[in-house]
């Protein structure tokens, strides 16, 4: 392992100073992000040496009203986010800074997440559909057997499911009244949440600002892939009618007048300038600017996103494509994306449903109790498994077990069963591309553990880089909103050299026996086909659930 070089500008308790060691006078810059997710809203002030500053963070209510709904009421999500730059912007003003010093401001948010509003008085007309909300698999089953389905990853880079909102569209328009009446009035707006929180930032049905970027657009499979428009085509197969619709217009990521600015508030005046989906605003964040530069967010699952260049890769393997960001004059990038179900919802696992440990962040220490997994590989395929092996009829599985097995060892399978999945997606994604991997950037819970990131990169046979700062998703958002204000960054090489010669930034290298590692990574190759087929049928679940 290898630490990086220092930092050219000294930090002291996360205020930078200059040579009297006096905090920076009022020429200092910064850049808010607004990071809204799928549980809570935050809002960051980032300084020029994309430093966190000062933030607030807000949970809010998730509505499940029937088995597999999943719903954000749409106010909240705008209220949590204005509460949240309120608090953020009243500690920043704390410390001796104003508010004419923040120059700009950008947004991330959750992705494929949709809300259906009225154009003419502004307002939601239903509840918010989540990304996982699964109440559309009647529908795209139904879907699966129109005519032109196979077309659709090659026009938009998405196969058909449950998580575009395209299809979210659709349920609402056939089974939502307010919704359908809208549509058929031809006044319904349609956008992500990025388009709803830039719309109601901006002032709603007063200014009208109703536009989202291409990564967020990406998400819909409405969106021609390689052109960046609304594609008819798609819309056709959809059976949706473009002029019942009003869509926002898709524009780059990073722009200094197409997000608007804010109209109320403490940074009432400040202009929005950057917008990107979550996932594409990590890659920023840890400025994956070039092809081969991919990264992955540990959550509860996890998101790789592999930067493929200018360019689409329209996968053979099992993955997405996606837009990876656009900040205009040719410097778009596209990416393959893969998702892991199971992450740190694994390692909670352990914690909650078997009692290995007290708390969910105890389980690295337990693998540590043992030198290796003895034997025992754990396919935590608790939903089946995603990218690349996309096999729904596999249950989690554990094999190897002896009189010899510890929970160390179960603990070690389980760590290491996200490592495997993220090595097959990392292949998959050089084999789709034919760029060679440089390195792996990491983020998210997970990425904290010097044991898993170890067992990352031994097993990846690649470099894993962590960054002391892992806020960086908002700071992707930040990123795109910086480059497009005059006085800020300049560049994206400007970003990659200030980002990567931080203090605290921190590199795991192979090391690993290769011979050890390819005896492992076969073994767990053997045991995900031994874990398929265990799930016969739907109605064979339903029934054993229900048995007493």
């Amino acid at each position: 392992m290898e630490e990086s070089r220092e930092s050219k500008r000294p930090c002291v308790n996360g205020d930078h100073v200059v040579a009297n060691g006096l905090k920076s006078d009022a020429d200092e810059w910064f850049i808010g992000s607004i990071d809204q997710g799928t549980t809570s809203s935050r809002f960051i002030i980032f300084d020029r040496w994309a430093d966190p500053v000062a933030s607030h963070q807000i949970e809010f209510t998730n509505h499940f009203p029937h088995s597999g709904w999943h719903e954000h009421d749409p106010i909240d999500l705008v209220a949590s986010v204005e509460e949240c730059i309120e608090k953020a912007t009243e500690k920043f003003l704390s410390k001796g800074y104003a508010t004419s010093q923040i120059k700009a401001v950008g947004i991330t948010n959750q992705r494929e997440t949709i809300v259906c509003w009225d154009k003419n008085t502004g307002e939601a007309l239903c509840q918010a559909v989540v990304w996982p909300d699964t109440r559309t698999k009647d529908l795209v089953r139904d879907l699966k057997n129109r005519p032109g389905v196979e077309k659709l990853p090659n026009i938009c880079g998405l196969p058909l499911s449950t998580y575009p909102s395209s299809v979210k569209l659709l349920w609402l328009i056939h089974n939502d009244a307010e919704v359908k009446k809208a549509y058929e009035g031809s006044r319904l707006a349609f956008g992500t949440v990025d388009s709803w929180l830039i719309y109601r930032l901006n002032g709603g049905k007063d200014r009208n600002i109703h536009v989202t970027d291409s990564s967020n657009a990406s998400r819909t499979m409405f969106m021609n892939l390689r052109t960046c428009q609304y594609d008819d085509e798609l819309f056709d197969f959809f059976e949706i009618d473009r002029s019942k619709v009003n869509l926002p217009r898709i524009v780059p990521s990073s722009h200094p007048e197409a997000f608007g600015a804010m109209a109320s508030g403490p940074l009432k005046g400040i202009k929005i300038a950057g917008c990107l989906g979550d996932q594409s605003s990590a890659l920023v964040g840890h400025c994956g600017f070039k092809p081969g530069h991919a990264k992955n967010t540990y959550g509860t699952g996890c998101f790789l996103l592999y930067n493929v260049g200018s360019e689409p890769v329209i996968s053979k393997y099992g993955l997405l494509a996606t837009v990876a960001y656009d900040f205009g004059a040719g410097q778009k990038a596209y990416a393959l994306e893969g998702s892991i179900a199971v992450a740190g919802s694994g390692v909670k696992f352990l914690a909650n449903n078997w009692g290995f440990v007290r708390d969910s962040s105890q389980v690295g220490e337990l693998a540590e109790t043992v030198p290796d997994n003895g034997g025992v590989v754990f396919v935590t395929a608790f939903s089946g498994l995603f990218a690349p092996y996309w096999i729904d009829d596999a249950k989690g599985t554990i094999f190897g077990i002896t009189q010899h097995t510890q929970k160390g060892h179960v603990a070690r399978a389980t760590l290491e069963a996200t490592c495997f999945q993220t090595r097959a997606i990392l292949e998959a994604m050089e084999k789709d591309s034919g760029h060679k991997l440089e390195g792996l950037a990491v983020d998210g819970g997970m990425s904290s553990s010097d044991l898993t990131m170890q067992t990352q990169a031994d097993i990846s046979g690649i470099r894993v880089e962590r960054p002391e700062m892992r806020e960086t998703t908002a700071l992707g958002a930040a990123i795109a909103a910086g480059l497009a204000t005059e006085g800020c960054w300049a560049s994206m090489t400007e970003l990659f050299e200030l980002t990567h010669s931080k203090p605290g930034r921190k590199n795991f290298d192979p090391v690993g026996n290769p011979k050890k590692i390819k005896l492992m990574y076969e073994r767990w190759e053997r045991a995900v086909e031994m874990s398929r087929g265990w799930v016969r049928s739907s109605k064979e679940e339903y029934h054993e659930s229900n048995w007493t």
